[in-house]
């Protein structure tokens, strides 16, 4: 009896210490108007963006998302904010896909959505999951959604859809 408890404590903490990690591309950004550079820079959302957020929240309403992270563009943070706000989490910013930031995305124990851009979005996730080889995402792709589970030791990656089909050019 005391070896099957044993077994059992041990199969618990190895299957429930689990979490995700959901990444994605910013949704779609606005066209800037010709001269206006600030904004052909750092562009707001565009219309399909703002209805591309509030279908990534509805997807991850049930994530229990307890960290989010964004790069410091309009874009990115107005992607991660609905989650951000249902959640009630302030949006924690990185600025490079270095080896600190992957270091402490691998140390947490929560559900955290990250929200970068189509060339850091495959180093976020190759980071994670060395097996993926992904490289940099097409400029018209905005409805990826990739989830890591981590297990343990192992990383398992989930390449899901969300949203509207992103336009095919």
């Amino acid at each position: 009896m005391r070896n099957r408890l044993l077994v059992l404590i041990l199969f618990v903490s190895i299957t429930g210490c689990s979490h995700r990690y959901y990444v994605v591309r910013h949704a779609e950004k606005a066209i800037a108007p010709p001269g206006n550079e600030d904004l052909a820079k750092d562009p707001n959302l565009s219309a399909a963006g703002a209805e591309r957020t509030r279908d990534l929240q509805e997807r991850l309403q049930d994530a229990k998302i307890s960290r989010v992270y964004s790069t410091a563009t309009v874009r990115t943070e107005a992607t991660a904010a609905p989650i951000a706000t249902y959640f009630n989490l302030p949006i924690r910013k990185y600025s490079s896909v270095d080896t600190g930031f992957i270091n402490e995305l691998r140390s947490l124990k929560e559900n955290v959505l990250i929200v970068g851009h189509s060339n850091t979005v495959d180093d976020i996730v190759n980071a994670l999951v060395p097996s993926a080889k992904m490289t940099d995402l097409p400029e018209t792709d905005y409805d990826n959604l990739y989830i890591i589970k981590k297990k343990g030791r192992r990383f398992l990656l989930q390449k899901t859809k969300y949203g509207a089909p992103s336009a095919v050019k």
